[in-house]
């Protein structure tokens, strides 16, 4: 699948072959705890082993402003975005929307099954990546249409485990052959106030070092459930 990004203000291309989403990938035991906790009050097994690595179609990765789910038991996840081309790792975002309903039955299923909303811009991870751990990731949704946004998610990536090692976990650099790209989200944040489910949600990814940031926002769009 061919996805264009920008990057320092040029056009890039991608050719997409595989996607792998980084589940409990929190660096500290509390945090992940609280993240299974509150996965747990709406029904989520807790994880066999952590992190863990689902493969999810490299078609579910998208740019558009909406996508559309079925019912209303979906909520998103803003997490480092990772690419990974010609020997080359490049930086960007993305939310891990997730089924919430089918997680309770099966976490791999529950994320196979949502688009994964990403930004079209990206930056080059040897740029940042001296800093990287002070890089900033917020998410705000708005629950209802006429609502104010509200922050969801805050926190940076030192919160969640090495990227190096979740590259090499992965074998996201592996996953890249033949010139073409191999991509992978990386792990959220817990949610202020509990998960739950947003008519709209938005998303940033601030470098405090460079000061530049990404953003993205997309609506969500609830197909009727057929009995």
């Amino acid at each position: 699948m061919q996805m264009n990004f920008t990057l320092a203000g040029t056009e890039i291309t991608f050719d997409i072959d595989h996607c792998t989403v980084a589940g409990w990938t929190g660096r500290d035991a509390a945090a992940i705890q609280h993240h299974i906790d509150e996965l747990a009050a709406i029904g989520v097994k807790p994880p066999s082993s952590v992190p863990l690595y689902y493969r999810t179609a490299s078609g579910m990765v998208t740019q558009q402003s909406c996508i559309e789910v079925v019912g209303k038991g979906t909520s998103g996840e803003v997490e480092p975005f990772l690419i990974a081309c010609n020997g080359e790792l490049y930086l960007g975002l993305a939310s891990d929307h997730t089924d919430r309903e089918l997680e309770a039955h099966s976490v791999a299923l529950s994320k196979q099954i949502c688009e994964k909303p990403v930004a079209s811009e990206i930056w080059r991870f040897d740029e940042v990546k001296d800093h990287i751990e002070q890089i900033e990731m917020r998410s705000w949704v708005q629950e209802q249409d006429g609502d104010d946004w509200v922050l969801y998610q805050e926190g940076t990536i030192a919160s969640i485990r090495p990227l190096s090692d979740l590259i090499e976990g992965s074998q996201l650099m592996g996953n890249a052959a033949n010139g073409t790209a191999a991509v992978m989200l990386c792990g959220t944040l817990g949610a202020k106030g509990g998960v739950r489910p947003a008519r709209r949600f938005k998303m940033a990814l601030h470098d405090p070092v460079l000061d530049r940031t990404i953003t993205h926002a997309y609506e969500i769009r609830e197909l009727p459930e057929i009995a």
